[in-house]
């Protein structure tokens, strides 16, 4: 009886003690670009004007405050709306990865397109004007290649939209890069051979129902890789169509441009490998 009425005592004790250590995992769920508090707080941030002629422009650096020796940087260039929190939240995104980010600005300070039809304007002063569009992204790619931190032999270019056909450009005047990536970016230009200039490797990231960039200048693009024998390489995405990483750009594929989550997830994966054989860096998946 003794023992019974001892086991009644302890074994609530027992059980309280195994469910207070008991701690299920919690399976936590993230966007695939969300990043810890506590990295951000290591990003440094900064806006800084620089000149192209008599312009003013205005771009935005963000890298690791810890930072103790020159590390590759990475220019980001806009869309057609010009740069704005979408674009810092890509260099912030770079800067936890170790590269010093800057998100040139095309342009011109104060210059923000907030409509469809202004945007319309303001990209169709410079892709009627590439000479224009490439001594802008020049100008761009100067400020980082005068950052203590940056490694100038080191410096990649990456665009979205109107900022992919810009890189590309870039590349194109036989600017010191080590490589460019086009996000859903426009592939035409108007000197195909100049594409013998480009220094460094291409990545394009396309989707594959973009009816803004057509199968038509996909084709003449791949032409003018292959005649510049260009070290190049293009993924398309399925079912994606223009403004793919965005999700600023809606659910509606008919429309022509839409947020498609896989395409985004898959081709910031795809930007990272590139530069991990550029680098020789580790990828994240931050």
């Amino acid at each position: 009886m003794k023992k019974f009425l001892l086991a009644l005592f302890i074994l609530p004790l027992l059980l309280s003690f195994a469910l207070e250590s008991f701690h299920p995992a919690v399976s936590e769920v993230t966007h695939p670009h969300t990043t810890a508090a506590s990295e951000m707080e290591n990003i440094h941030t900064e806006t800084v004007e620089y000149r192209q002629g008599n312009t003013i422009l205005e771009g935005y650096l963000a890298y690791n405050h810890k930072l103790d020796k020159p590390s590759p940087g990475v220019m980001i260039v806009h869309a057609w709306k010009g740069l704005g929190e979408y674009e810092k939240r890509r260099a912030r995104q770079l800067a936890e990865m170790g590269y010093v980010a800057f998100a040139a600005d095309i342009y011109g300070k104060g210059i923000r397109p907030q409509s469809n039809e202004e945007a319309g304007k303001q990209a169709g002063i410079y892709r009627s004007n590439r000479p224009l569009l490439r001594d802008r992204a020049n100008a761009g790619l100067q400020v980082l290649q005068q950052h203590p931190l940056v490694e100038d032999d080191k410096i990649t270019a990456i665009g979205y939209c109107f900022g992919g056909g810009t890189v590309l450009e870039l590349a194109r005047s036989g600017a010191p890069v080590a490589g460019v990536v086009s996000f859903h970016g426009n592939l035409d230009t108007p000197n195909p051979a100049d594409a013998k200039n480009i220094q460094g490797k291409v990545l394009v990231l396309h989707g594959a129902n973009d009816p803004l960039v057509p199968p038509a200048q996909v084709q003449a693009f791949v032409q003018e890789m292959r005649d510049a024998e260009v070290d190049w390489h293009m993924t398309m995405y399925g079912n994606a169509v223009h403004s793919f990483t965005e999700p600023e750009a809606g659910d509606d594929p008919s429309k022509g441009t839409a947020y498609n989550a896989k395409a985004d997830r898959r081709s910031w994966q795809a930007m990272q490998d590139f530069f991990k054989e550029i680098f020789e860096m580790p990828a994240s998946n931050s």
